[in-house]
């Protein structure tokens, strides 16, 4: 049986070169993880922070030990696009070690790794966000978190996904003693 012309099959260093001759978009992923540990009111070195998850504050929840804003959520997506990008990581741009990044909010950040991703020219197709912690809650959050990652990506809401898990009381979160994110990007490269 003959084959189709226009079904594309991917399966050499040529075939990828073929792609990018010919303009079609190739798709990547991105993975992002950040940690920030709560504040307990007898730590030297980082001050607390109010809790922002995606740039929402969470009133009522602990305050974290963070050099920015300490937004874990946007931390984690940060590192996911710049994965796309192949750009390292949020501490490459933004070191803990530089006082212009004091207390920063993170979103001004994600602006300019956005920058980064527009130059590389990825198109940002979906995010998949998760928070990891025993608390807060972010089910009373959720849909507000993901109205303003998709507001600050430029993207419908049906291309933002926010989910979170307790690790059901094990290990540092489930202790109470911090917050993990973990973020998935996918994206297309090439022409827009």
């Amino acid at each position: 049986a003959e084959g189709e012309a226009g079904n594309k099959k991917i399966t050499t260093p040529e075939d990828l070169e073929m792609l990018r001759m010919t303009g079609e978009r190739i798709p990547c992923v991105g993975y992002g993880y950040d940690v920030h540990k709560y504040a307990d009111g007898n730590e030297a070195g980082q001050p607390a922070r109010l809790m922002r998850l995606g740039g929402v504050p969470i009133a009522g929840s602990p305050d974290v030990l963070a050099h920015s804003d300490g937004d874990v959520l946007l931390h984690a997506l940060m590192d996911a696009l710049l994965g796309c990008i192949g750009a390292g990581d949020i501490g490459t741009f933004f070191p803990d070690s530089d006082p212009a990044f004091d207390n920063v909010n993170s979103a001004v950040l994600l602006d300019t790794v956005l920058e980064h991703v527009q130059k590389a020219n990825v198109h940002i197709t979906h995010v998949d966000l998760t928070v990891i912690a025993q608390i807060p809650k972010v089910g009373p959050h959720r849909e507000m978190i993901r109205r303003n990652v998709a507001r600050l990506l430029g993207l419908d809401m049906g291309a933002v996904n926010v989910k979170a898990t307790t690790e059901e009381g094990l290990g540092f979160t489930g202790e109470r003693l911090g917050i993990k994110a973990v973020a998935v990007v996918t994206g297309l490269r090439g022409n827009r």
